[in-house]
């Protein structure tokens, strides 16, 4: 993927929020770029700060309690941190599209899907409300939800689980991002619509040519998509490199846990399932420390004392870690 060009470009975003209990450091300096046409897989339990970068990006978190501290996102000669919202605005759901987690709390209630769908045409694109609407059809039918322009004139609790989560997506494609991030958008569905959003996805990526940021907690999901994985622990990434790279040689403790904890497709059956033993870091304090030491069988002196930087390993795989030094 490094002869592409970049189209995001993110440098040390740190995020915090201000809450009755003090202050929570919930990202603490991430860095990563997205070259065009990838899928960047972003791994981690919750708590780890994966939706919060992304939303970072696009000041999509109220302000306060939340508070961009530092960072500069970098896309199409603009820093997104900069912008004011006006000019955010014409990004947003323009440029760079967003499937958020849950689509019942997303998806307008009172209003008709083909006004939800056609809203982002009319202001973003210029259409006509005859043309918005033809699109809105064509967008609907895309994701696949049948006999589509009948279906414009629905509200959302007509749709399932699954094809709401499907006129989300018809949402966020509106516009043909360049750009598009889906934060855990399979989550809530059963096993079965989850793999037909994915191949909807797949598919997607393929025409449209877009780059996707798909953020999860399902390390399975993201084998079966992701170019490159960067996973997330404690609001800072501790590894990312390729996703085949990543999965048959993990370098972090952390990593190697997680890839544990997923059942053996190969047919042998694990004696059990591993578990990682302890708690996620608590994020009032920010770490001076490696944030995953009190969790990892390998930690040493040093980890207690000092937060390892992410640095190149090897070509293109990068890891935050003391004891893996090689």
């Amino acid at each position: 993927m490094s002869n592409q060009s970049t189209i995001l470009q993110v440098e040390n975003i740190s995020t915090r929020f201000h809450t009755q209990d003090g202050l929570v450091h919930a990202v603490n300096g991430i860095s990563f770029e997205l070259k065009k046409g990838e899928l960047l897989g972003v791994v981690g339990e919750s708590g780890s700060g994966k939706s919060v970068t992304m939303m970072s990006l696009l000041k999509l978190l109220p302000m306060p309690p939340a508070e961009i501290v530092s960072g500069t996102a970098s896309f199409e000669g603009q820093d997104l941190i900069q912008l004011d919202l006006d000019e955010l605005r014409k990004v947003r759901g323009g440029k760079i599209g967003f499937i958020f987690q849950d689509p019942m709390t997303s998806l307008n209630p009172v209003l008709k899907i083909g006004y939800q769908l056609a809203e982002p045409l009319r202001e973003h694109m210029g259409m006509s409300r005859k043309k918005a609407r033809q699109r809105s059809a064509e967008l609907l039918d895309l994701v696949g939800i049948p006999m589509a322009e009948n279906r414009l004139n629905d509200f959302p609790h007509q749709f399932s689980g699954g094809m709401r989560q499907r006129v989300m997506i018809a949402m966020a494609l509106a516009c043909d991002p360049k750009v598009l991030i889906a934060d855990e958008p399979t989550t809530a569905l059963d096993v079965t619509i989850q793999a037909q959003i994915i191949d909807i996805v797949k598919k997607l990526r393929k025409e449209l040519g877009m780059a996707i940021i798909w953020i999860t907690h399902d390390l399975g999901v993201v084998a079966g998509i992701a170019d490159r994985v960067a996973v997330m622990y404690g609001g800072y990434i501790v590894e990312e490199g390729p996703v085949e790279e990543l999965y048959s040689n993990p370098k972090h403790p952390y990593t190697q846990g997680l890839l544990k904890t997923l059942p053996n497709l190969e047919g042998e059956r694990a004696a059990r399932l591993e578990s990682i033993e302890g708690q996620p870091p608590n994020l009032h304090k920010k770490p001076t420390s490696c944030p995953f030491a009190p969790r990892c069988t390998h930690t040493m002196d040093r980890c207690r004392r000092e937060n390892p930087v992410l640095i190149k390993r090897k070509e293109n795989h990068k890891v935050a870690c003391w004891w893996n030094p090689e």
